[in-house]
């Protein structure tokens, strides 16, 4: 099973188009859940909080091969904050 270009085809292509650049996602998220919170949360910290919640159900089914991609999804999205943004 190819994972990690599974995942790459998820971030680059359906849930780009879906919910637009992964930068812009992450730090929507990142605005609800520190108002949520009351505290600053990171687009990188949503992207590691992300890997957590699917680390958790791995616990309960650890096999699950659409959740190993979506953990591959969120560090390849992770990377992608790190890039300079284009303008």
């Amino acid at each position: 099973m190819d994972v990690l270009g599974k995942a790459r085809g998820a971030v680059h292509g359906e849930r780009d188009e879906l919910y637009g650049h992964p930068r812009d996602n992450l730090a929507r998220i990142a605005r609800i859940w520190s108002v949520i919170l009351g505290v600053d949360v990171s687009p990188e910290e949503v992207a590691a909080c992300m890997v957590g919640l699917k680390l958790a159900r791995l616990a309960q089914t650890p096999n699950h091969a659409d959740t190993w991609i979506d953990i591959a999804g969120y560090a390849e999205t992770w990377g992608l904050l790190q890039e300079p943004r284009e303008e």
